[in-house]
């Protein structure tokens, strides 16, 4: 009888999923924080936090800045994939790509300069518990060439 209020999927706005299906032609700018399918054509900037799937009917021209992208359509412009961008093998790609990691499979079209984004996580061998001393030894068993002796004269210092 006494319940709280139900919050439905609508009632956040942009959390859900937003599909532009075949036969749809967008054009201008589209903002939001959920999920995308396409499989009509956006002419113009996507950008998203979220997942963006085009579709094999799909095409993007503009610039898609995202989380994710698994791409099996047709994308020409600027690609900005925070995470990992997968092309599938009917997937067509033409303009610049910036990522984190790329997966093409064979078949796919990629006529794009691409540049991969530096990881942000750096393995620092202090921070790892149980190493103290581990960065101590990576140091002394890197030699410069300098540094190395030959196999003669550890020879003739043991004798």
């Amino acid at each position: 009888m006494f319940s709280e209020k139900k919050t439905k999927e609508y009632d956040n706005p942009g959390s859900g999923q937003n599909r532009i299906n075949d036969g749809t032609l967008l054009k201008g700018d589209v903002t939001s924080n959920g999920y995308f399918r396409i499989d009509g054509v956006i002419e113009g900037d996507i950008k998203t936090p979220s997942k963006v799937v085009v579709g094999k009917t799909g095409k993007i021209i503009g610039t898609l800045n995202c989380g994710n992208a698994d791409i099996e359509g047709y994308v020409k412009g600027a690609l900005d994939v925070e995470g990992t961008l997968s092309l599938r093998s009917t997937s067509k790609i033409e303009g610049e790509v910036v990522t984190g990691k790329l997966a093409v499979e064979q078949g796919a079209f990629f006529n794009a300069t691409c540049k991969m984004k530096e990881g942000n996580k750096k393995l620092k061998i202090n921070s790892i518990p149980g190493n103290k001393n581990e960065e101590k030894i990576i140091q002394n068993n890197s030699f410069e060439r300098s540094q190395r002796t030959s196999s003669k004269e550890i020879e003739t210092k043991t004798d």
